[in-house]
């Protein structure tokens, strides 16, 4: 079967979308439940920026592996596979017992979501050509942005109405249908490196590295957080060490050497999540909190930035089959930065006007990011090399939201310490959320540089 057969493309296209819409909606529905989780459980601010930290971190670890196993043993067999595990672990949440079995599964989920959010993106480049691939990047970018706009108005609805537990059981019919759906609509497999080995000992290094730096990350002040990070940044040397020697490499140096355009354009996308992601875990603590709106209302207020991102990613997916991504991207990063900025300034009668402004000044900005970024780091690489493109690109992404998340729970310890947030805390609370703020302002707007700095991308066919 030709890769340009029209009806793989459609296909393909769909389940891409349909799988890219699942993830984002859940995780966006359950930032939304975490106050009600918290209730159940008892669990701290920190604990709870942890239901959403561990799945990002599992994922992290676990995304480069298997994009290179996909491009080994086939994208569409690792894709399956990783469908069947995320919707196994949704039934095993929606039935949790405590909140440390919920993390546990959110860690299980996270594998499971690594193998299917990688190579959904790395199947739809092997189809689309580059002339193309812009375009179908946008509506599944785009896909993205739908789950994260429907998300915070289902949890908030699911939550209100039927408990937080709706959540994770609605995933498991969702996940059902992705895998009818490819099973019988994607025909043929792609498995451009077929006959290499998967570089074991590589993974486990790479695992550990991550665990390392973001574990640690996320366990300062403590001096246990210190040592973790520093032995994370000792495992980045010896991991380059033992791939610039491995016969069959999980990342192949030498696909950094000399290309910019994949090195920066990475680099954008992992500043640009870690300045983003935690805004929405932010606001609906701060609108349920300080401003007393249900989970509902405060879903429905937190709508905006993702509803903006879903029709500027389909704009600027197409405009970058036509306009240099670097532009495209850049002036998204700089729109991004000044809804930051706005932010900066929430305090207990700021108007949810304001709120709903800087949301959609944020929608645009990423939108206008995303979808560029995406089409300049799969058009820098060979064909056989889309997997472990696709994955490097989920891992910046995962590694940025975790920081992200990582940044916001330290300064949670930090500030107002290990504590269940309640009235007595809310000032603590909020010149938390302002500095975490500013910190994320002043990241992204560095970020502006390194989206600058990839220089021309020319498609790679």
């Amino acid at each position: 079967m030709h890769l340009d057969d029209a009806v793989t493309k459609r296909s393909t296209l769909l389940i891409s979308a349909v799988s890219s819409f699942l993830m984002p909606a859940m995780a966006s529905s359950v930032n939304i439940a975490l106050p009600s989780i918290g209730r159940d459980f008892g669990m701290d601010a920190v604990l709870l920026g942890w239901i959403t930290t561990a799945y990002l971190l599992a994922a992290a670890m676990f995304l480069v592996p298997a994009g290179r196993m996909a491009d080994i043993l086939g994208r569409k067999k690792v894709f399956l596979w990783g469908t069947v595990i995320y919707t196994l672990v949704s039934l095993l949440l929606a039935v949790s017992p405590s909140g440390g079995f919920l993390i546990a599964c959110r860690c299980l989920q996270g594998i499971g979501g690594s193998m299917t959010f990688g190579t959904s993106m790395a199947i739809l480049t092997s189809v689309y050509p580059p002339g193309e691939r812009g375009k179908a990047i946008g509506i599944t970018t785009a896909a993205v942005y739908l789950g994260l706009s429907l998300g915070p108005f289902l949890g908030g609805l699911l939550t209100q109405q039927l408990g937080w537990r709706s959540i994770f059981y609605l995933n498991v019919p969702v996940g059902l249908f992705i895998l009818a759906l490819t099973v019988r609509k994607l025909k043929g497999e792609w498995a451009d490196a077929r006959g290499e080995k998967l570089d074991l000992t590589g993974s486990f290094l790479y695992g550990l590295t991550l665990l390392g730096v973001i574990y640690g990350f996320s366990s300062l002040p403590h001096l246990a957080g210190g040592l973790l990070i520093l032995m994370g940044l000792a495992g980045i040397f010896l991991f380059v060490k033992w791939e610039t020697r491995a016969d069959s490499p999980l990342l192949d140096i030498k696909l950094l050497r000399g290309n910019t355009a994949f090195i920066f354009s990475n680099l954008a996308a992992l500043i640009n999540y870690s300045a983003t992601f935690a805004v929405t875990f932010l606001l609906s603590l701060y609108l349920q909190y300080i401003k007393g709106l249900t989970p509902q209302n405060a879903g429905l207020i937190l709508v905006a930035q993702p509803a903006v991102m879903t029709v500027f990613a389909l704009i600027s997916g197409h405009l970058s089959d036509r306009i240099e991504p670097q532009v495209v991207a850049s002036v998204g990063m700089a729109l991004t930065t000044i809804g930051l900025v706005l932010l900066v300034f929430l305090g207990p009668d700021t108007p949810l006007t304001l709120i709903v402004i800087a949301l959609v000044i944020l929608g645009s900005g990423f939108g206008l990011f995303s979808s560029p970024n995406t089409n300049a780091v799969m058009s820098s690489v060979e064909k056989k090399s889309y997997g472990l493109a696709s994955a490097v690109l989920g891992t910046m992404r995962l590694v940025g939201q975790t920081f992200s998340m990582g940044i916001a729970m330290l300064i949670f310890a930090v500030v107002i310490g290990r504590v269940k947030i309640s009235p007595d805390s809310y000032p603590l609370f909020l010149q938390s959320v302002r500095l975490a703020f500013i910190l994320f302002a002043v990241l992204c707007a560095a970020g502006v540089a390194a989206s600058l700095a990839r220089g021309k991308i020319r498609p790679a066919g």
